[in-house]
């Protein structure tokens, strides 16, 4: 098994709508796919049609207590450890346990017989559960707006992923992501030539079509189940061989 993180610490730059499309896309094409929720917020919880989530089903026991890796639900195809908004409280619970920030990595290398690929959706900031799920990973995909505000991010991305590599420096960048992308738009068009000066590797860049992302969240179900052959759905299809071709894994 292959783990990689979606990770940025701003909000809005795409993590949960990669992490969700993509796992369930590399699920259609036979792989078996795990997806963990970090985030407290639960937005890839809530897209997938999961609610009535009870802590002990999320990676709290994992990360306060180290324990193993609560039975995951089943929905769309994927292996899912759902969250919730109490989740919140492990950030206190892994700040005051040594060695927790390990706790996931070390449960997940006991199931790695059973995926091919667990991604991660981390949470939109640099605390304790954003650092669970960096260490947690093989690799880290970055999903990066083709916003001024994703260029003023950078800097703290790149701190961030230094931070994480003295802690596992065998850790790496599998792929930066271009999100939010507007070919009509003068400014877009200026930040990814920006991008693609100053990140490697950089996959090509995601479109900005909100309506079917918007609309496939309000129905609970991934891109590929809600608008099959839509432009949104090859644009996934597209990302999720790059996607694939960063972790190595054969598709």
């Amino acid at each position: 098994m292959v783990t990689a993180t979606v990770f940025n610490h701003a909000g809005g730059a795409g993590k949960t709508s990669i992490t969700l499309n993509v796992g369930h896309e590399l699920s259609r094409m036979g792989l078996r796919v795990l997806l963990a929720d970090l985030d407290p917020q639960g937005n890839s919880t809530s897209w997938m049609g999961l609610t009535d989530v009870d802590l002990a089903e999320t990676v709290y026991p994992v990360a306060t207590e180290g324990a193993p890796l609560p039975t995951p639900r089943q929905a769309h195809g994927l292996s899912v450890i759902p969250a919730q908004v109490d989740l919140a409280q492990a950030e206190i619970g892994i700040a005051s346990m040594p060695g927790a920030h390990l706790f996931l990595r070390q449960a997940l290398q006991t199931v790695s017989d059973q995926y091919d690929v667990c991604l991660i959706d981390s949470p939109p900031s640099l605390g304790q559960l954003a650092i669970l799920g960096a260490l947690a990973a093989d690799r880290l995909i970055v999903p990066v707006p083709t916003r001024q505000k994703g260029l003023d991010a950078l800097p703290g991305l790149q701190r961030a992923t230094a931070l994480y590599r003295r802690l596992r420096p065998e850790l790496t960048v599998a792929l930066y992501v271009p999100t939010l992308y507007d070919a009509r738009r003068t400014h877009d068009r200026t930040v990814l030539d920006e991008l693609r000066a100053y990140l490697s590797p950089l996959s090509e860049p995601m479109p900005q079509r909100e309506a079917v992302w918007l609309d496939s969240t309000m129905a609970g179900e991934p891109v590929g189940v809600y608008a099959p052959g839509s432009p949104v759905h090859e644009d996934i299809k597209r990302l999720t061989r790059e996607v694939a071709q960063a972790l190595g894994v054969v598709i």
